[in-house]
């Protein structure tokens, strides 16, 4: 059994309990049936996605296949939660064409497997629940982008076009449809639009049968029988476009180009990678998440993360592609008993025997009738409903939604994180230096005190001013303080009030050394009152603490005022 592994002389941790062990005490055949059943559904709801990620990443089937069930198992066996259903999914479509088209598959598997090192290291780090703080408006940004993107790469085998070589582009994308408009295969597009009807009104008919794997029995059955006896043979299949492999899959090194090294392509993918594993990280915490609160769990985000990253290690050394955990098989697997890790890994013994008794059945299906399945997908992606409903929000958060949706469209989600990222720090520190006042008072002042006794309004002695500061000391309201200070009167005394100043920065210490360093040569009394422990240790490390005298150090503005007023009385004295 897994248990927390310890470290280090100085007793680091590091905390990987995977879930499988501890679900195991106790476990009996009720249990068992019920995972059992649990993971054969959603190993059958697992297929077509499986086929269709593959695809759409441009890889193949038998690729989705073979991540659905090496990353799945190990997700499963490792991971920190009971229910979690890991595989491809439509978030990493966008990521993983991008990538081959630049890199190759060299170049994607060496990503995938950075990717997997660096999520090792956040659950090594504990940065598990770090992740999932991720902006909301970013999430809800680079979703809706990744949905369009996804819909708008399956135009070609909806419409049955016939392009080669689509661009990777989005508006070059878009223009070359255009420009292809007259090649419309009908027969491809009705299988599209039905596929799409079927897995919309399944759900009407019976939640228990999977829209999108009827729909592809249904059109698979419809095209071989329009191949066979109607002539039809221009709707193209997976078979004509891919070769299927029977067997296991095999262990195989990354193939570089000639003239590539492994640390040349390293460094060159270094970006995407560390996208995939932040992709990765938050989809399959916050699948873990929505997953508690239905089962009534509580997941453990840091063996989560490090499953995940051992999957991604793993998976690309036999063709897989990224993988992360999937929040529509998961739910699939709770809404069908599924209660611990044996229903996932079953569900990836499912796929396995489809991958090696199936084969030449997966070369059947319909190329439209899959992208039907994805853009289906894409639509439940989208997010509309959360973005039409974060329109009344606050600006900053709109413009925040907004650029990252626009930015994973047409360039790549890498930038639309960086940059959403930012904006959002931005308009954090916007909020907070909102959030955080600076007033100088003089004669008298009012205390509250929150409620725990009355408001009082004390006087201030003679000869002094007092500044008060409410909120953080930050760089953003540092210059503030400055700029107010030179503004009024200079008398000979100055208490700081820094009773709400609840954390200081190198800035906010540099420029309260200067303000009292000036005060100093002037020959002004400077008194700091109500400092917080934190904000003492920092100013104390900083010698502020000695230079206004630790007798003008004190932790309440009572304390305070009366120190003011014997310095008040020895002057005038």
């Amino acid at each position: 059994m897994a248990n927390t592994t310890k470290a280090g002389k100085k007793g680091f941790t590091i905390d990987f309990s995977p879930r499988l062990f501890s679900t195991l005490k106790g476990y009996n055949k009720q249990r068992f049936t019920k995972d059992l059943m649990a993971g054969i559904i959603v190993g059958i709801v697992a297929i077509p996605l499986a086929i269709a990620f593959g695809i759409a990443s441009g890889v193949g089937p038998t690729e989705g296949l073979v991540t659905a069930i090496i990353a799945g198992f190990i997700i499963s066996a490792l991971g920190g939660t009971k229910v979690q259903i890991g595989g491809p999914t439509g978030a990493f479509i966008v990521i993983i064409y991008g990538i081959i088209q630049q890199f190759g598959l060299a170049g994607l598997a060496i990503a995938t497997v950075m990717a997997g090192l660096m999520q090792v290291a956040m659950g090594v780090f504990r940065l598990g629940s770090v992740i999932k703080f991720m902006p909301y408006p970013i999430i809800v940004g680079f979703t809706g982008g990744i949905a369009i993107t996804i819909f708008s790469t399956q135009m070609n085998d909806l419409f049955g076009l016939g392009i080669e070589n689509v661009p990777a582009n989005f508006i070059d994308k878009w223009a070359c449809y255009f420009q292809n408009i007259g090649n419309i295969n009908w027969w491809a597009l009705g299988v599209g639009l039905v596929s799409i009807a079927i897995i919309a009104y399944t759900p009407r008919i019976s939640k228990k049968v999977p829209g999108s794997l009827l729909a592809i029995v249904v059109m698979t059955v419809v095209c071989w029988l329009l191949r066979e006896f109607a002539g039809v043979d221009s709707i193209k299949t997976i078979g004509d476009l891919y070769t299927l492999p029977k067997g296991l899959p095999s262990f195989r090194m990354p193939a570089l180009a000639e003239g590539e090294t492994f640390f040349s392509t390293a460094q060159a993918v270094l970006p995407v990678a560390f996208t995939i594993a932040i992709l990765g990280a938050i989809e399959s915490l916050l699948s873990a998440m929505v997953a508690d609160g239905v089962v009534g769990d509580r997941h453990n985000s840091n063996t989560e993360l490090i499953g995940n990253g051992v999957a991604n290690i793993i998976t690309p050394f036999f063709g897989g592609i990224p993988a992360t955990g999937a929040i529509a098989r998961t739910m699939a697997n709770i809404n069908n008993g599924g209660r611990t890790p044996i229903a996932g890994i079953t569900h990836t013994v499912v796929l396995l025997l489809v991958l090696l008794l199936l084969g030449d059945l997966v070369g059947l299906i319909p190329m439209p009738c899959l992208a039907g399945v994805l853009i289906v997908v894409a639509y439940n992606m989208s997010g509309w409903r959360t973005i039409r409903s974060m329109c009344r929000q606050s600006r900053g958060d709109i413009a925040v939604l907004f650029v990252t949706l626009l930015l994973t469209v047409i360039f790549d989600l890498t930038i639309a994180i960086e940059v959403g990222l930012i904006m959002a720090v931005v308009l954090f520190m916007k909020r907070v230096m909102e959030s955080t006042s600076i007033s100088v008072v003089q004669n008298e002042m009012a205390v509250h005190h929150d409620g725990e006794q009355q408001d009082e309004v004390l006087t201030i002695p003679a000869l002094t001013e007092v500044y008060e500061i409410e909120g953080p000391f930050f760089f953003g309201i540092a210059n503030k303080f400055e700029e107010l200070s030179s503004m009024h009167s200079k008398l000979p005394i100055r208490v700081i009030r820094m009773r709400k100043v609840t954390f200081i920065d190198a800035t906010g210490i540099h420029n309260l050394e200067i303000f009292i360093g000036s005060a100093l040569k002037e020959g002004r009394k400077v008194i700091l009152s109500g400092v917080n422990a934190d904000v003492y240790a920092e100013i104390d490390k900083a010698g502020i603490v000695d230079m206004v005298g630790r007798e003008n150090v004190l932790d309440h503005i009572h304390k305070a005022l009366a120190r003011a007023e014997e310095i008040s009385k020895e002057i005038e004295n």
